[in-house]
């Protein structure tokens, strides 16, 4: 039998993973190649980087936008402190309905990449 959480105790620790995002100043996500093998964009999330509500983590502020450093097809993303500590890792990435959804995931350098959606949802 699977483990169900209440509904407050999904928003409880979901709200523990956005203190944690925004533990000293504003964290961010990386998005890079599958598996992180590279990391292509990084985009500053705001200041208080996500909302919850019935155990669902949205992502505040959007779109967010970076200029990309790398070239290739985003396939995952983690997200982490402005101290550079990930928080949540194996984030999947594309133009539909992953956890960050980004306006086009064959990214060139030099390229604007913009994140138009983020939800992490609890188990």
């Amino acid at each position: 039998m699977a483990v169900t959480y209440t509904t407050a105790l999904k928003d409880t620790r979901m709200q523990d993973v956005i203190d944690a995002i925004d533990i000293a100043a504003a964290g961010y996500i990386e998005i890079g190649t599958a598996g992180m093998g590279a990391v292509l964009v990084t985009i500053t999330l705001a200041t208080t980087s996500a909302t919850k509500s019935s155990g669902v983590l949205t992502l505040a502020g959007l779109p967010k936008s970076g200029t990309a450093t790398g070239a290739g097809t985003a396939a995952a993303a983690r997200i982490r402190t402005s101290a550079a500590a990930d928080v949540v890792t194996g984030l999947t990435v594309g133009t539909g309905s992953e956890d960050i959804v980004l306006d086009n995931a064959v990214i060139a350098v030099d390229q604007v990449v913009n994140v138009t959606a983020g939800t992490i949802t609890h188990g």
